[in-house]
């Protein structure tokens, strides 16, 4: 009987070092007010009628800051963190087509530049300052997140091609290009996968607009992109 005794105790010990240990591998980063910093890769592709063969890859980092204890209750209990990702590898993969640049002479002719290319992949990078992200941190070795961002973007051509159809002099003249710089406003759903306390693997699901805020002469933009990213964090 003492043996058993002994036996179930060790058990039950045993038992609750590893809630203990399992409920570290949140608690580390919940209990407390840490760093963070990750490795991530994303892509996707445009969701709209006329952007829904535009591609993205981007390779980048991510930083953050949880700002404050653990607050609320039951499932919906978490930390507030702010965050920077910086993707200095950013790719569009998008359509070739022909264009001209045209301009009316008289009311009666119009003068055309040769055709040439525009579109294909487009290269630059990617800054998103400022991320808002509630951590939900009831669990165990999973730690759902959800945030709100704006970023900018800058590409070595201005982005995206304008001007693709019919001949159209407001589109085809020379004042009808978009801008190499682009805003980022969006928002995204995630997880951290805890491998071990402090240590954790990403996922995330992020609805990404594009827009260059009519800084170049028109706006073409992508108006919704779904981009999925998966990536390493190290706790501090």
């Amino acid at each position: 009987m003492k043996r058993f005794v002994v036996v179930f105790g060790l058990v039950l010990a045993a038992a609750g070092l590893h809630a203990q240990v399992q409920k570290s591998e949140v608690g580390a980063v919940a209990d407390s007010t840490p760093w963070e910093f990750g490795a991530l890769v994303q892509g996707g592709k445009g969701l709209t009628d006329n952007r829904d063969d535009f591609k993205f890859l981007m390779v980048g980092g991510h930083a953050g800051k949880v700002l404050t204890q653990e607050m609320g209750h039951s499932m919906l209990r978490g930390n507030f963190e702010y965050a920077v990702e910086v993707f200095p590898f950013w790719q569009s993969y998008t359509p070739k087509f022909q264009r001209a640049n045209c301009l009316p002479q008289t009311s009666a002719s119009i003068t055309c530049s040769n055709l040439f290319t525009t579109g294909g992949t487009y290269t630059g990078v990617s800054v998103t300052p400022i991320i808002l992200r509630w951590n939900f941190t009831a669990g165990r070795r999973i730690m759902p997140w959800i945030q709100g961002a704006g970023g900018v973007l800058w590409t070595n051509h201005k982005y995206p091609a304008f001007g693709q159809g019919p001949l159209n002099l407001v589109n085809d003249g020379p004042g009808s290009n978009a801008s190499v710089f682009n805003f980022t406003p969006q928002m995204g759903i995630g997880f951290h996968y805890f491998v071990k306390p402090k240590r954790s693997l990403d996922f995330a699901a992020n609805a990404v607009h594009i827009s260059s805020a009519s800084l170049g002469d028109k706006n073409p933009g992508v108006n919704a992109s779904l981009q999925f990213n998966v990536g390493y964090t190290w706790w501090k």
